[in-house]
């Protein structure tokens, strides 16, 4: 019983003392407003919000968007692989990445992918 009342004792000690530590030496300054301003997307806060917007970065990131859900919808099918038979599964998970494929074939016909032109 008294090993196990010093052992928490010490472990409070130590911890504590590293909270004050860090609690010290985090002390922020606001010296730089430039550091502490928002900063999203290139976009300065505190101009005037009705500046163009460049509808090519929304659409490559709505690309983005679309194949990280396609990945979402995609694992599962390696988890259902053990239930269900491959020839079902196979298919499902191929109908799915020919549409996502025939969409991205599309968007880069259409010159959507191009950041210079």
């Amino acid at each position: 019983m008294k090993l196990l009342l010093t052992s928490f004792t010490i472990s409070v000690a130590i911890s504590s003392l590293l909270i004050s530590i860090s609690t010290l030496f985090s002390k922020k300054t606001i010296l730089d407003r430039e550091k502490a301003s928002p900063f999203e997307c290139g976009f300065d806060p505190k101009n005037t919000s009705r500046i163009p917007f460049s509808i090519r970065f929304f659409l490559i990131a709505i690309v983005f968007l679309i194949f990280d859900i396609e990945i979402s919808i995609l694992l599962p099918l390696g988890i259902i692989s053990n239930s269900t038979p491959p020839l079902i599964w196979m298919t499902a998970g191929g109908i799915f990445l020919f549409a996502v494929t025939l969409g991205l074939f599309y968007e880069w016909k259409e010159k959507t992918l191009d950041w210079i032109t």
